[in-house]
């Protein structure tokens, strides 16, 4: 079908409210150098250079994959990443891993990143196999990776009011080496990344200085919502408490230092759970978002708005299905939409688009956060809408905002690609924090 004006004005504006990464965005530079035609498969390519650094890609790899996938094919999309993973799979087994554990584990660890990209772009048919078979494969790769650390990961599941809550608990060397307990960073992402990501990222650069690393996953995250088929929840303090209860059973933590981190939409969720939460020492919303639905919203066009403010269920979810399947919509904006109704458990964009809403920092709730807050700030990240400033603002003497350049390639959405410098910033400052508690 063809789109209509008002649909393809919405395709447009998506570019705008999402963050593409190859347009300006405010700067006289282009952020990146585009490697695909389609924006979002460009953006996904550097998404998965950006884990070369932690272990988990090789540049190499990536951009031979990016040369092969055809813009714009999901199909495509799959193909080469599961052709990578299959291979780096293969060559990781017939590794003697007791001879040559590092060589076993760095191959395991690529793999199991490959195996979760290939998939990105199949929650747009929330019945495919492949996003269970496949993701059991990366799963137990990454497992095979972290057996073979040194700085062994250990899985944890614990129990939430109707959920299990997934987590993966990294001991400080320092907690080791001298038997006591050191400060702690809790960091979850968002709207898709799985927690595994969260390794190759900052993992180290948390271990690195004598703190634990922790990361979890909760409702509409992709192990709960694979396993227990659930969505994203509001009361997000539901996933966190439980896991701060944890931490705070084990010796290796000192409880007056847990910080809690969330990246994306995570920088929603982590202040959200410590507006009643408050044993965290502090927050790090990396970026510093208010309310994602709003951000959409306000680059509907105005037809479309009043839409959805009927009330019109029906005739929202026939729109908005129709910029899904049309071939003019852009790569983004279909994948924002399929990955809202995956993460939310729903077939009805109607459904998906009114509990993102319910997810926000509107109101008091930032004023019911009593610990410091780190909030970052990409140049070129359109995707927070400017929301960063509102949350600084709103929280005052209580937030410290640091905005990331795009001269130095740290402009971008949770400073993609450049994780050295947001450790750099958002670490620095967390461990004057620290001190001075």
């Amino acid at each position: 079908m063809q789109l209509s004006k008002s649909l393809l004005l919405l395709a447009a504006q998506s570019r705008i409210a999402l963050g593409q990464t190859n347009s300006t965005n405010g700067t006289t530079d282009v952020p990146f150098y585009p490697l695909s035609t389609d924006d979002h498969f460009s953006f996904l390519f550097y998404e998965m250079l950006a884990l070369s650094g932690g272990g988990g890609a090789a540049t190499g790899e990536v951009l031979r994959a990016a040369a092969k996938i055809e813009a714009g094919n999901y199909e495509s999309f799959y193909n080469e990443f599961k052709f990578l993973a299959d291979s780096l799979h293969d060559t990781a087994a017939s590794i003697n891993a007791t001879k040559f554990p590092v060589s076993a584990r760095e191959a395991y660890f690529r793999s199991a990143s490959y195996y979760r990209a290939s998939l990105f772009y199949l929650t747009e048919n929330q019945t495919d196999p492949r996003l269970f078979s496949v993701w059991e494969t990366a799963k137990d790769d990454f497992d095979q990776a972290i057996s073979l650390l040194d700085i062994k990961g250990e899985r944890v599941t614990l129990k939430g009011p109707g959920f299990d809550i997934p987590v993966i608990f990294w001991k400080s060397p320092k907690a080791a080496e001298c038997n006591t307990p050191v400060p702690t960073i809790l960091l979850g992402n968002g709207y898709d990344a799985p927690q595994e990501d969260t390794w190759h990222g900052l993992g180290r650069e948390v271990l690195d200085r004598g703190w634990n690393f922790v990361t979890y996953e909760g409702p509409g995250q992709p192990t709960v919502r694979r396993e227990q088929n659930l969505g994203f929840i509001p009361n997000w303090w539901d996933v966190v408490t439980p896991v701060i209860d944890y931490l705070e059973t084990r010796p290796e933590v000192d409880k007056k230092r847990i910080a809690l981190g969330g990246l994306s939409f995570g920088g929603i969720l982590a202040p959200l759970a410590a507006s009643r939460e408050h044993r965290v020492a502090a927050v790090l919303a990396i970026d510093g978002l208010q309310n994602l639905q709003r951000v959409a919203f306000q680059q509907f066009p105005a037809s479309l708005q009043k839409l959805y403010q009927s009330g019109n269920q029906t005739a929202f979810d026939k729109y908005i299905n129709a910029v899904r399947s049309s071939p003019q919509a852009p790569t983004l904006l279909k994948w924002f939409i399929g990955q809202g109704l995956w993460s939310f458990n729903t077939q009805s964009p109607y459904d998906w688009f009114k509990r993102l809403g319910q997810i926000n920092l509107d109101g008091d709730i930032l004023k019911n956060v009593t610990a410091p807050v780190f909030v970052g700030k990409g140049e070129d990240d359109d995707i927070a809408g400017g929301q960063e400033e509102v949350v600084a603002s709103i929280l005052g003497s209580q937030a410290y905002l640091h905005e990331f350049k795009t001269a130095l390639g740290a402009g971008e959405h949770c400073q993609l690609g450049a994780e050295p410098q947001l450790a750099q910033a958002a670490f620095d400052w967390l461990g004057e924090v620290f001190e001075a508690i």
